[in-house]
């Protein structure tokens, strides 16, 4: 809108690459409870996004100003670590880190048809294989 583009010009940007978390946030689906065994992590498999895509969608027409990162600024999202890939399940639509030991019986998502990540796996913006772009985003936005 004209009034979002009169706040974000100019945007000052210190990196191009991010998972689109905030963005997305209102729109992933809830977890079932059923679903919970307890102690885990869900983690969903969402797209990443450049950041003049997203001033694209949002703001059409608003300067951007790349200065490059700031002190203590991470370049990219880290969703799951590689110290976390030995208890993630790959669950088709979403990721789920399960503890490294529980203090009660609880059955694996590998036991139910779940995919363990490999040895060094990693999810982040930079890696990821899902990308949106600001047409993308858009689309997301008016459905």
């Amino acid at each position: 809108s004209m009034a979002l583009s009169a706040i974000l010009a100019p945007l000052v940007v210190t990196r191009v690459r991010d998972h689109a978390k905030p963005i997305l946030d209102a729109g992933l689906r809830l977890i079932p409870l059923e679903m919970m065994r307890g102690g885990e992590v869900f983690v969903p498999k969402i797209p990443s996004m450049r950041m003049p895509d997203l001033l694209a969608a949002m703001a059409p027409g608003a300067t951007m100003k790349i200065i490059g990162i700031r002190p203590g600024e991470k370049l990219h999202e880290i969703m799951i670590s590689p110290d976390d890939a030995r208890n993630t399940i790959d669950l088709g639509d979403r990721y789920v880190i399960e503890p490294s030991f529980a203090e009660y019986a609880r059955q694996s998502f590998a036991e139910t048809g779940g995919k363990r990540c490999s040895d060094g796996f990693l999810y982040s913006s930079d890696v990821n294989d899902e990308w949106l772009d600001a047409d993308g985003l858009k689309a997301m936005l008016e459905a």
